[in-house]
């Protein structure tokens, strides 16, 4: 004869699950609201995605780096790295510096479109293209206030073995959003191959880069 688990037993470990599966949305949501603002990093993987250049590896790079944080956010290191004094302030003009400085070299190579039209892989070599990525991961101040910041603050109210849940959610809007971002460009690059296309491409990046550098110099300034 079988011997069925308990009634209650079955009820408590459905609750359980469906517990776990609530904070999973809420931190795949979050997680998903904060990632779609404009950002430097997400114009670097449209852009690599419309290159047709290394766009896996910059994809997965950057989903590596954002579950990272998240990770160190839901493990309650964001306070300590709110304490240290004048990290905001140096981390936000290393980045300032490093976002202009990529939007003249967006200028000068809308200056040259005949050197943009789109191969099957061009673009730059692997390793600098990926320190690229993890650059505007790193140096850039938003990414530690949305992932360390804010993520982490939003988990500090689950059960530890809930917050699991929350941060699993919360990587997995990064891992969808930057491979959908950086494969749906790849797609659309078909239509973008003339070099006046480029010009334009690389004009508007550069000046959302100007803005966004700007905005974060005058932050702390």
């Amino acid at each position: 004869m079988i011997r069925r688990p308990p009634r209650s037993t079955l009820s408590s470990s459905s609750a359980a699950s469906d517990v776990y599966k609530r904070q999973g949305v809420a931190g795949f949501a979050l997680s998903m609201g904060l990632i779609l603002a404009i950002g430097p990093q997400n114009i670097f993987v449209l852009r690599q995605g419309l290159l047709r250049s290394h766009v896996f590896a910059v994809c997965l790079v950057c989903s590596l780096a954002d579950a990272l944080l998240i990770a160190v956010g839901v493990l309650g290191l964001g306070a300590y790295l709110s304490g240290v004094e004048g990290a905001e302030f140096w981390i936000s003009m290393a980045a300032a510096l490093f976002i202009a400085g990529y939007g003249v070299m967006r200028v000068r190579s809308s200056m040259d479109p005949s050197g943009m039209s789109i191969g099957e892989e061009d673009g730059a070599d692997l390793v600098p293209t990926l320190g690229t990525a993890m650059a505007f991961t790193f140096l850039n101040p938003h990414v530690y206030l949305d992932t360390i910041m804010l993520i982490g603050s939003a988990s500090s109210r689950y059960a530890t073995d809930e917050r699991a849940s929350f941060a699993t959610g919360a990587m997995l809007a990064s891992f969808l959003f930057f491979f959908a971002l950086g494969y749906g460009a790849r797609r659309l690059s078909s239509l973008l191959e003339s070099p006046e296309s480029w010009r334009v491409i690389d004009r508007g990046i550069a000046c959302v880069m100007f803005v966004i550098a700007g905005a974060i110099a005058y932050s702390v300034l």
